[in-house]
């Protein structure tokens, strides 16, 4: 599809068909309604679910955590496949949530495209601002969906605008909304000259269609009415004058970023976005590792690790690693090599997923994501060959900005607390640090909501009440550099220093001043705020 890889072999078909995705958006955007529609247009599920909604209608296949259906937000990253037409999806919803974002940034290493979701009132919020940017940074293909035009939204010129000033890409609009809010009658399709009608009684239903030929059709004013029809040929117009045209390879570089309009509760323009990302959305592509590239028609099997769940099931501690397969073919009962530990594993039950649901996986292909039950020998940023010493890189792990500490309600049970933090340590949900003096653990996170969850989750998987109190040290940094001036630094500094759950030597900060006396007083030693999970 790039110009630049244009020596490549064609993918088998297989691969071909697949689209690996995520959708990334501010919270409230609609990310969950958008992809509960998704399963329900590719035939997965029967019915969707809403947030918003009451009883049964409210049981949203992606947000399958307890505390996920009480607060009506997403906590965890969850994968979904699916087949649709010809084509095989691969999706995964993020957490919009700000405290979240470690596992999104994460999620985005193992997809080819991203959705990004924009509320039509609101326009671009922080938090999708703070996505693109890692979209950016990986130079990843971007899609994106205006949710909410059946409420009062925003001219359609001033949302298009804010996205390319926010965002400095460039947006050329795929379809063209006609009214907003209680007006709002449907789009206009832009690359298939379509007039696309919501249909407000069925949410279930999708839009029908009426095939017009160009704008000037008379057959418009059946459907239309006068007012709008005329403001909609005008901005149309305008549109097509101002804006750039769709260009594939625009896209494929992350310059472009085709626009759609719809309203997700409705089902409206869900189909027109899902036909976009076939036809127009990347195939799998080349992944990054070293020491070489892995591309996706190699015949040998290669995956990596980004994300670990715990506890998935609640009747079972299960623990499911999420691969990313990077190439080949692979067929249940493989032996692969665990390049970190050298060992060769046998996987005779891996799963595909529909969130919390699954089915055993007879066979996958590059570009499929596949969770791979084990009992913590996997770990994110892991991988898996046929027996070559690959290791995927830009995977991250930030330094967290909160610390607490965390002790056992129960002081009897430190041991089971332990346990307990080091296998969501494994899950990238926290890190865990271990004091060299005093007791207890110091739990680090990215937001203050992570320590509710993980304070209710300790109670609900492991039945142990935690306390997080406060901790002296508000930050903490990764300590590198040549052997000897490290000793030198740890045997100093005994009081600020604490291990991993890695087992990696980590200071801990007071404040600013501290970091800033290291630097002077250690310049052989290096402070770092960031980790590459690297086996």
């Amino acid at each position: 599809m790039l110009d630049h890889a244009s020596n490549r072999p064609a993918l088998p078909p297989e691969i071909a068909r697949r689209r690996t995705f995520a959708i990334i958006s501010h919270p409230d955007a609609g990310k969950t309604t958008l992809t509960e529609k998704f399963l329900l247009f590719g035939g997965a599920i029967q019915m969707a679910g809403q947030v918003r909604a009451k009883g049964e209608a409210r049981r949203t296949r992606s947000d399958f955590m307890q505390m996920e259906k009480d607060r009506g937000i997403s906590v965890s990253a969850s994968a979904m496949s699916f087949e649709y037409g010809k084509y095989r999806f691969n999706l995964v919803d993020t957490p919009g949530h700000s405290d979240f974002s470690e596992d999104t940034y994460r999620t985005l290493t193992a997809v080819d495209a991203a959705v990004m979701v924009i509320d039509g009132a609101k326009g671009v919020e922080s938090q999708t601002q703070k996505l693109f940017e890692v979209c950016r940074m990986r130079d990843l293909p971007i899609l994106t969906f205006c949710n909410k035009m059946d409420r009062e939204s925003r001219d359609t010129f001033d949302i298009i605008d804010e996205i390319q000033e926010n965002l400095a890409i460039d947006v050329t609009p795929a379809s063209w909304p006609i009214g907003m809010g209680r007006e709002f009658l449907g789009c206009y399709d832009l690359i298939n000259d379509r007039l696309e009608l919501m249909d407000r009684a069925d949410r279930n239903v999708v839009a029908e269609s009426v095939k017009i030929e160009g704008l000037d059709d008379p057959a418009l004013a059946d459907h239309i009415p006068a007012d709008l029809l005329e403001k909609l040929r005008e901005e149309v117009e305008m549109a097509r004058e101002l804006l750039p045209r769709f260009d594939r390879q625009a896209m494929a570089e992350g310059t472009l970023t085709p626009i759609w309009f719809g309203s997700a509760i409705n089902s409206f323009g869900v189909k027109e976005l899902m036909e976009g990302i076939a036809g127009y959305g990347p195939e799998p592509q080349v992944q990054t590792a070293t020491p070489r590239e892995v591309a996706p028609e190699e015949g040998k099997v290669t995956g990596f690790v980004f994300k670990v769940q715990a506890n998935m099931d609640p009747k079972h501690r299960d623990r499911v690693a999420f691969v990313r397969l990077a190439s080949g073919h692979f067929k249940r009962g493989m032996k692969l090599t665990h390049v970190r530990t050298k060992k060769p594993m046998a996987i005779s039950n891996p799963v595909l997923f529909l969130a919390s649901d699954r089915e055993l996986a007879e066979e996958a292909w590059a570009g499929d994501i596949m969770g791979i039950p084990n009992h913590g020998q996997l770990r994110i940023g892991d991988a898996l060959t046929e027996g070559e010493a690959l290791r995927f890189t830009g995977i991250p792990s930030f330094a967290p900005e909160l610390l607490q500490t965390c002790r056992a309600g129960d002081p009897l049970k430190a041991k089971h607390l332990e346990k307990a933090l080091m296998q969501f340590a494994e899950e990238g949900a926290a890190k865990i640090f271990k004091p060299s003096f005093g007791s207890g653990f110091i739990v680090g996170v990215v937001g203050a909501l992570q320590f509710e969850v993980l304070a209710s989750r300790i109670e609900l998987e492991y039945g142990l009440p935690v306390r997080f109190e406060a901790s002296q040290f508000t930050s903490a940094r990764w300590v590198t550099g040549d052997k000897a001036a490290v000793d030198k630094f740890i045997n100093a500094n005994k009081q600020h220093m604490a291990i991993d759950n890695d087992g990696d030597q980590v200071f801990l900060t007071r404040m600013q001043w501290d970091i800033d006396r290291v630097v002077r007083d250690y310049p052989d030693v290096t402070l770092s705020a960031t980790k590459e999970m690297m086996v």
